[in-house]
This record gives C-alpha cells, structure tokens and sequence, in this order.
C-alpha cells in the first residue's frame, strides 16, 4: 500500500532519520464471532493530516516509551484506558516523510470498549471488521500529485472513507499477519 514515490525501502525505514517519534495502537476489539479494527476520522479543520482516517496515536512526550505513548494517545483520542489494552506486539516502524514522524505501530485488544472520543481531535471513531479488511475490492487506487508529480496512491475504501498513507500501508501489515494467523473471523 505504498505509493510508488515510496517505492525506494530506503524511503521508509527509520535508519539514520532525524525524525519526531510518535506510535499508534492497531487496536483490536470483539465484533460478534471477529474482531474490528478501531480507526478515528480526524477533524477537518486540524493543522496536520485534517479529515484523514488514521489510528488512535501521537507524538511521544519525554520520558515515555513508545508503547506507553501509544496507549496514552489512544486514551486521549478516544477514552480507552492504558490497562484495559493488552498489547499484543509491534509492527514495523515508518517514517512519513511530510511530517518527519517515526511512526511505531502497536497491536493491542480491548474487550470491552467504550468510546469517549476527544472532539478536539477526532471526528468519529470507525471499526471495520476483519472479514471486510481482507476484502481485496476494498483496496484501490487514485492519482494524487506530490512535488509536482503525479502518483498512482493505493488505499483502502472503507464506509466510504478513503484511508491511504502510513494509515494504509500499516494496516495492510497487520492485515497480512491476521490473514496468516486465521485471526477470529476470518
């Protein structure tokens, strides 16, 4: 799910980067015999990635860990308590170049959410079933232009929402590792 201005590896790995840390929760909760994967839409009027679907997640804060950061950022953004997620394990890392972020993925399950998203933030809160993320119709593509070129960008289409970028390319990851794993539902 990366773009071909992507395509280089050396483009995405964290080696070397100067860059702004910041991890995300891929997180995981009961949806009838599967399991969904819980998304934000961010608010439209926010300075950096405005109206973009993306993980609950956000930069680290000094003395923190990256998986305290994660579960910190998923508390705020949406009303998730630390110890009600169990984490499960970490994805690869990303670097997204517009923003200098070292992105640092992490898999986690909650049993029994309740959503109390941050308006300040979030939009509304998604979650999309296993089933559907596997769904290869729902990936597809568009022409986006970037540094006065113009790229085929892969994304997923989900309720209507194009989600595409690190978002994407993270949850095609995970959705690859649930597939091999014949996660519930699937």
């Amino acid at each position: 799910m990366a773009p071909a201005y992507r395509s280089r590896i050396t483009r995405t790995r964290l080696h070397d980067r100067k860059c702004t840390d910041a991890a995300v929760v891929v997180l995981l909760i009961p949806d009838g015999d599967s399991l969904s994967v819980v998304l934000t839409a961010r608010r439209p009027d926010l300075k950096h990635h405005g109206g973009q679907i993306s993980f609950p997640g956000g930069r680290r804060e000094a003395g923190e860990s990256l998986q305290e950061t994660a579960l910190r950022e998923c508390n705020e953004e949406i009303g998730i308590a630390p110890c009600d997620v169990e984490v499960l394990g970490a994805l690869t890392p990303l670097y997204i170049p517009p923003t200098h972020f070292c992105m640092h993925p992490f898999v986690g399950t909650c049993s029994t959410p309740t959503f109390r998203p941050d308006d300040r933030e979030v939009d509304r809160v998604l979650t999309v079933s296993l089933p559907t993320l596997v769904d290869p119709t729902l990936r597809s593509t568009r022409k986006r232009t970037f540094g006065g070129k113009e790229y085929d960008v892969p994304y997923f289409a989900i309720d209507g929402e194009v989600v595409w970028g690190a978002t994407a390319m993270v949850l095609a990851e995970f959705v690859a590792i649930a597939d091999s794993a014949s996660l519930p539902g699937r």
